[in-house]
């Protein structure tokens, strides 16, 4: 599994192979929705601890033939379970959608299609994050270079279900069910802050070769993991972890 990112000034963007982006997109929005459209990591306290939210509701919205399979659901609770602090617990939400017929995206285009889709914002004690799964591909795609996922505000993330499914397909690989509890796992903990994009680091581990990944070898957080070999070792062994390094980060900034 490779993930290999291109810089940009506010995001953390790109990926080979298996891999993700962070894009920041700033439409207009009403006052009510506003808490839910800033950039990336700025609302990683909140998501994280029990300060201002008790509890936090996903709302997973897919097209039909794109939905997620039930094992990356569940891998996302028991990731957010150990993760964050929230007594009143994680409230799933999903449903279907027709396809919007614009792939391949711009993330400009994902942020529409969630203006035109998501109906859970934070309220109350509770903080909403919306999960876009689609049925295309990210315009900026090539032959050796596949975006999985982006995080593209400060909760809000796209999977790119047909990138997964193609890369499932291809011999040797890990199955659907890993890829896509890797991409939702690595484009959340980046919603959470890591690495350094809203939650500092207690120690330097930041690429700095890749900005907003970890540079310890084999984490979650990782900019490169080799897409052959080393990735079916590593995901032979499970869902990639985040190191000690990212776990002290998220605690020091109110998570578990």
């Amino acid at each position: 599994m490779q993930i290999t990112k291109l810089l940009s000034l506010l995001l953390i963007s790109s990926i080979l192979f298996t891999a993700c982006s962070t894009e920041d997109d700033s439409p207009a929005f009403s006052e009510a929705q506003m808490a839910n459209k800033k950039g990336v990591g700025t609302s990683a306290n909140d998501l994280l601890s029990d300060i201002n939210y008790k509890g936090i509701t996903l709302e997973i919205v897919s097209v039909k033939g794109a939905e997620p399979t039930i094992e990356a659901i569940n891998g996302l609770r028991k990731f957010l379970t150990d993760r964050l602090h929230k007594p009143d617990g994680i409230t799933i939400k999903q449903r279907t959608v027709a396809s919007s017929n614009l792939a391949p995206f711009t993330i400009e285009e994902i942020a529409q299609i969630e203006n035109n889709t998501r109906t859970s914002y934070n309220t109350g004690d509770e903080i909403s994050v919306y999960i876009y799964f689609a049925d295309g591909k990210n315009e900026k795609d090539t032959a050796t270079k596949k975006t999985l996922g982006t995080a593209y505000l400060n909760t809000s993330i796209v999977i790119y279900e047909d990138t997964l499914k193609e890369l499932s397909n291809t011999i040797n690989a890990p199955t659907l069910p890993i890829i896509e509890t890797a991409a939702l796992h690595h484009e959340f903990a980046h919603l959470l802050g890591l690495v350094n994009v809203g939650t500092p680091p207690v120690t330097p581990h930041e690429d700095l070769t890749a900005k907003g990944h970890c540079n310890i070898s084999g984490c979650l957080m990782g900019a490169t993991i080799e897409f052959g070999n080393s990735m079916m070792s590593i995901l032979g062994n499970g869902i990639p972890s985040l190191d000690p390094q990212c776990i002290a980060d998220l605690q020091a900034n109110g998570g578990k």
